[in-house]
């Protein structure tokens, strides 16, 4: 059995200590919150740090709040508290929903949304749907503040755009209006997910038409991505859209880079991106206001 090599946890009590601690240590450190992906990969053996930052003594890291129509969702705040705020299940049940769907319950109740943000694991539930969700990551160092969009901060996978001293403090999600129909799908097979898909359809006014869409697909390729062929696909009568998915599939699947892995060939996930992606717009449909 692999054993967890020994380390040293330092607990600042404010994001500028924990961004001057990175600094300070460099490749021999590293953050941490839940820990969940951080520590079994180190038990692995493929990663190796001398000492680990915990956010968790950081005030106020743990926080869901809304301000100016946007929620705040701290660094801290974990998989099971997202998936039971009342704040995010009255006002984005979708991400709720998402959270629900995260690996297991041991997982949940102890990782945290920005850690799995972080480690930019491609086989990840989150990140597609906050990607068609518009959100932002919030990210803090000694040189001040930065906010980058979700494709942004994915650089590749394990990968982001962080630099080696930021501390990313939130995630911001603009809250949709009651117009928008909204719904994530997932498939998974074996451990990880082979699929995740989600949709925003913003409706006209007389809610015959979709105004403006957003798809996404991630776990099939290095990063989540959108498709502006697919969401131009998307848009338009909904008497007729039906006829459109199957082109805005094709369209999403172009764009994504599949990989065959240990969860199936390329053509295989080409095959259930187009699956999926009919779901997740009937659903989506089905419901009376943003959804899951």
């Amino acid at each position: 059995m692999n054993r967890l090599p020994a380390f040293t946890i330092s607990q600042p009590q404010s994001v500028a200590e924990a961004s001057e601690m990175l600094a300070s240590l460099g490749d021999s450190g590293r953050l941490y919150a839940g820990g969940t992906e951080l520590l079994a990969t180190m038990k692995e053996g493929a990663l190796l740090y001398d000492t680990l930052v915990d956010v968790k003594t950081v005030p106020g890291l743990a926080d869901i709040r809304v301000q100016d129509g946007e929620l705040w969702i701290g660094a801290a705040v974990t998989h099971f508290s997202i998936e039971t705020s009342p704040i995010v299940r009255e006002l984005l049940p979708v991400l709720s929903y998402v959270e629900s769907r995260v690996a297991n319950t041991r997982v949940r109740a102890t990782g945290t949304l920005v850690g799995n943000l972080c480690f930019a694991e491609p086989h990840s539930d989150p990140a597609t749907m906050l990607l068609c969700l518009d959100a932002r990551v919030v990210a803090q160092s000694t040189r001040g503040e930065r906010q980058l969009t979700i494709d942004e901060f994915f650089v590749g996978a394990y990968e982001t755009a962080l630099e080696e001293d930021e501390v990313v403090t939130s995630v911001v999600v603009p809250l949709p209006p009651a117009n928008w129909r909204m719904a994530y799908k997932k498939f998974q097979i074996i451990e990880r997910p082979t699929l995740g898909l989600g949709v925003v359809l913003e409706l006209n006014d007389g809610g015959d038409s979709v105004a403006t869409a957003r798809a996404a697909v991630g776990c099939v390729s290095e990063s989540p991505l959108r498709s502006s062929a697919a969401e131009a696909q998307l848009a338009g009568p909904l008497e007729s859209l039906l006829e459109r998915l199957d082109a805005a599939g094709d369209s999403l699947a172009d764009e994504a880079d599949l990989l065959d892995d240990r969860e199936g060939s390329a053509e295989y996930k080409r095959h259930l991106i187009k699956v999926f992606l009919k779901r997740a717009v009937q659903q989506a449909l089905q419901s009376d206001g943003p959804s899951r």
